[in-house]
């Protein structure tokens, strides 16, 4: 799974660098991962091995554990097919049965709007609401011959949750301008912090619940916080230049803070990804993401659809007794599972008050 970090990592630094330069974004490599296998396998360029480890990923990282207490997870997948072409009988059987997929034969032809507005319903179904409108008009058209998708939601609570009364507003240091006031959660217990030459890392670990298969799934939020205050986008760049970074990068102990601050935030963020992908895909992709944290835990989703107009064929010792880690100025975000090491959402913030 460590090929999906650094994969995760890099499309990160594309869409950084072609949709969301020094703005907030975030987006699910999992999702836009999930979408592009299946879309792999119906175009015949798939294999056995991709299959496989999405079928790990799904029966380990996208199994809901809120009956237990854990994140409640939802990860479903669907295919939509004009219906005027020959129906596979055994790829039908592939996206049902590997991939757990909706499979529907439709008519893009002469009823591609109303195909649209079905699929920005499915969107909205399966992310609790989260996301809406993801398909603009005109993006299905009488031209289009089928389109892959993933919803993705997530929803898990801290195991330490923080308390409300201490939350104030603070200000956070914009990289032009004056700084703006936002809210900013606090907290006086120890904390999974790892310092590092340039930066810091903040872990924390969601309820885990408990997992009847014996998993033992870990989910955990990070923070990548610079030093510098304009210092993200070179942490950025040493995230994706260094192989394994994610892993090599975990907290291992709690320490004791000093002053301790996360702003809250919550935004969303939709592109168009085929050109963040320009050379890998050669199809139309959107994805729409939605993040939120507050002193409870997190909330986000994911929706991605890639729509074909052709048809379907180092680790380090514990740091100082006392660690200040004040995230007043731009920093990344990533939520994972850290036994499989999947990246479920990414995404960096500059200005919490958008």
């Amino acid at each position: 799974m460590k090929t999906q970090n650094d994969a995760a990592l890099a499309l990160t630094r594309k869409i950084v660098i072609s949709e969301a330069r020094h703005s907030n974004f975030v987006f699910s490599p999992a999702s836009i991962s999930a979408a592009l296998t299946m879309m792999a396998a119906g175009n015949g360029s798939g294999s056995e091995e991709l299959n496989a480890v999405y079928s790990e990923i799904a029966t380990v990282v996208f199994a809901d554990g809120s009956a237990s207490g854990g994140p409640k997870i939802s990860a479903v997948n669907g295919v939509w097919v004009e219906q005027s072409l020959p129906l596979d009988h055994s790829l039908k059987d592939l996206f049902e049965n590997v991939f757990k997929a909706t499979f529907a034969q439709v008519d893009f032809k002469s009823k591609a709007e109303k195909v649209r507005k079905e699929l920005n319903n499915w969107a909205s179904a399966h992310t609790n609401g989260l996301i809406r409108d993801i398909l603009p008009p005109g993006s299905v058209n009488s031209l289009t011959k089928q389109v892959y998708g993933n919803a993705l939601y997530f929803k898990g609570f801290w195991k330490d949750k923080f308390n409300k009364s201490l939350t104030k507003e603070e200000e956070f240091h914009l990289l032009k301008g004056k700084p703006v006031r936002v809210p900013f959660m606090r907290s006086y217990d120890r904390q999974y912090i790892g310092v590092y030459d340039g930066f810091k890392v903040l872990g924390l670990p969601y309820r885990q619940g408990r997992d009847d298969d014996g998993t033992n799934r870990k989910f955990s939020m990070y923070f990548y916080l610079p030093d510098k205050k304009d210092g993200l986008d070179n942490l950025l760049e040493e995230m994706t230049s260094t192989p394994g970074f994610l892993d090599s990068h975990i907290p291992k102990y709690k320490v004791l803070v000093g002053d301790f601050r996360i702003p809250k935030f919550k935004f969303s963020f939709m592109f168009e990804a085929s050109r963040a992908l320009e050379g890998e895909v050669l199809v139309e992709m959107y994805h729409k993401a939605r993040v939120e944290i507050d002193e409870e835990g997190a909330e986000a989703a994911a929706v991605t659809f890639f729509g074909q107009k052709v048809g379907l064929s180092l680790f380090k010792p514990p740091p100082p007794k006392r660690i200040d880690f004040v995230a007043d100025h731009p920093f990344l975000f990533l939520i994972r599972e850290d036994k499989t090491g999947t990246v479920l959402f990414a995404g960096q913030i500059y200005d919490p008050s958008k």
